[in-house]
């Protein structure tokens, strides 16, 4: 959106999305947004913590883009009636901030106390429905790219009642975030399959940095309830980590303790769960928690829990892909005409490990630096053959509905279990190995579950491939057998199925 909006000055802007618009790991974002505003010193700082929390993978030239030209996109979301927290809970109030993990202070705005990434999706929606030039495509899945003479000149999809339809354009931009749905336990909702990812490989595109995929460290954790986020602001506000033993543990991990950054603290929890539960406490933590937490407040309700009067039990989960498909600072991939921003996207602002409350930032000002560079575009259709990228013949039998879903699951819980927090070789082997016997078994035919179960296979398949190559651990990658890091951090890069590593 953040892209669509500044587009509609140049042509006409069409967004389509699988399902309702405001369905996205956008809106699912509690947290908050980090952003500097408080001038040189300040961009300085949310520069530094960015690097060190991207442990030696960062690209600079892009930390600088965004930590430098974040309070400008911010500055449009006030513009455009985005509803911060405000002290004194009035719009004549100074903007509320607070402090999350591996940041150095409080620079993370909130909005309805843990509902940020909603209001932020909200209000560019709106202002996205008052621009003529811009069409609004809800339920319909985009099967693949299209692409003439190498150069990529639209996408086909499904439409809403099944139909298969060619779109052309001047340039595509790939804005469909993550991936979560690739393992078993994932805070991330159904939507999120990786599809612009497995497009954008299919058609030869350039992926980069596949193996390093965050892992939150706080999911609330009871059988039989979804892997519902708890935020890491309930850290920053002092909630403590606690073993089945009822001990703080951080202090033996990490000298900024529950504050350390999240690959630290998704290990910590998961070896100290070897044992029995891990729990958030804030018993001790003094005010109104529930007005601060409403959404996880009334999450908690379900299950009869209070964030001040109970432990809440945690385990990470699924979060966030700091890799993607390859881009520069401004969305260009390496195919000509197909440009990508946000979570699907890969410009190393992230290194090996995103900085908390960075996410919201950078589908703002990538996707605004995108659009920049997409105005030059011409649509390339010309006399070379046209190649309709379609993963399946339409005129053949689908595969069903159940056994579909149970294909999908095997191919989760394999991830989970192989190629998930903790890594080795044999375990990466076993996935790799697990990987190709589904293919035999892949899916057929031309709907959106098929095609969404097709799109995670390819995903997870350069998730094991990247963490097979790399032979060391850095940020979210941890490999048992290779405790160390290198020397030298480079990046994987994946074309056509081969795997380099380079600078």
């Amino acid at each position: 959106m953040s892209a669509a909006i500044r587009l509609a000055n140049i042509g006409t802007v069409l967004v389509v999305t699988k399902e309702e618009l405001a369905e996205s790991n956008t809106a699912y974002a509690q947290g908050g947004i980090a952003v500097a505003m408080g001038g040189d010193e300040d961009v300085r700082l949310h520069l530094e913590d960015t690097i060190a929390a991207g442990d030696g993978l960062v690209n600079r030239e892009a930390a600088q883009v965004l930590v430098e030209q974040g309070s400008q996109r911010v500055e449009e979301l006030l513009e455009w009636g985005t509803a911060f927290d405000r002290e004194g809970g009035t719009a004549a109030g100074a903007l509320l901030r607070t402090r999350e993990g591996a940041h150095s202070l409080s620079r993370i705005l909130h909005a309805n106390g843990d509902a940020t990434g909603r209001e932020i999706a909200v209000s560019l929606l709106r202002h996205v429905r008052g621009i003529e030039n811009i069409e609004l495509m809800e339920w319909a899945t985009t099967v693949d790219l299209l692409v003439e003479d190498g150069r990529v000149v639209g996408v086909s999809l499904l439409d809403g009642e099944g139909g298969l339809t060619t779109v052309l354009a001047r340039a595509v931009l790939l804005a469909s975030g993550g991936a979560g749905q690739i393992y078993s336990d994932t805070t991330n909702p159904a939507v999120a399959t990786g599809d612009g990812i497995a497009m954008a490989y299919r058609a030869g595109a350039a992926v980069s940095d596949m193996e390093f995929y965050q892992f939150h460290p706080t999911a609330f954790s009871m059988a039989g309830a979804p892997r519902f986020l708890m935020s890491e602001a309930l850290r920053g506000e002092g909630a403590w980590l606690v073993n089945a033993r009822g001990e703080r543990f951080m202090e033996r991990y990490h000298p900024l303790l529950e504050l350390a950054p999240r690959d630290v603290v998704a290990r910590a929890i998961t070896r100290e769960g070897m044992d029995g539960e891990v729990y958030l406490d804030m018993r001790h933590v003094v005010g109104d928690l529930f007005a601060r937490f409403p959404g996880i407040s009334k999450f908690l309700t379900k299950y009869r829990l209070e964030l001040g009067r109970d432990l809440i039990p945690v385990r990470p989960a699924a979060h966030y892909l700091m890799g993607g498909v390859k881009t520069d600072v401004h969305g260009r991939t390496s195919l000509p005409g197909l440009f990508a921003a946000g979570e699907v996207a890969c410009t190393g602002v992230h290194g090996a490990n995103r900085l908390a409350s960075n996410s919201l930032l950078e589908g703002l000002v990538f996707g605004a630096l995108a659009a920049e560079a997409m105005e030059g575009e011409q649509l390339g259709v010309g006399s070379g053959e046209l190649v309709v990228g379609v993963v399946a013949p339409r005129g053949e039998v689908a595969t069903g509905e159940v056994a579909t879903e149970r294909w999908i699951a095997e191919l989760r819980d394999l991830m989970w279990k192989d190629a998930g927090l903790l890594r080795d070789h044999n375990g990466l082997e076993r996935a790799r190995r697990g990987l190709d016997a589904l293919a035999i078994t892949m899916p057929r035919g031309l709907f959106r579950r098929g095609v969404e179960a097709r799109n995670l296979h390819v995903v997870a398949g350069l998730i094991v491939a990247a963490a097979l190559g790399r032979e060391e651990s850095r940020g979210a990658h941890y490999r048992n057998d290779f405790p160390e890091h290198d020397a030298v951090g480079l990046h994987s890069v994946m074309v056509r199925g081969e795997l380099r590593f380079m600078a």
